[in-house]
């Protein structure tokens, strides 16, 4: 999605974050999220946690904090989604044919 303020700025998409699936309201903007922008909503959701909001306390990053974290955990899905949403599509080639 490019802005119209600055057409050089692109969005890579939307990301999900505190989100609390015990929340009515967070799973309705979610679906909302979905409904209005599609594809462009990131599949990977950062859960609303306490090792993540603990970890700028202690002045680390969630992974040095709590790698096996359920937020850090998302965030490292993320890496792989956004990884994956950016990834060039291979063209296949045919062999070439080689004479001797």
């Amino acid at each position: 999605m490019r802005d119209s303020i600055n057409p050089g700025l692109a969005l890579e998409g939307i990301l999900r974050t505190m989100h609390d699936p015990r929340n009515n309201l967070a799973n309705e903007v979610s679906a909302q999220l979905i409904e209005h922008f599609g594809e462009q909503v990131f599949g990977t959701i950062i859960p609303r946690n306490v090792r993540l909001a603990e970890a700028p306390s202690y002045g680390r990053p969630a992974m040095y904090h709590d790698k096996e974290s359920r937020g850090a955990l998302a965030y490292l899905a993320l890496a792989g989604e956004m990884l994956r949403r950016n990834e060039e599509p291979t063209v296949a080639t045919e062999p070439e044919d080689s004479e001797a």
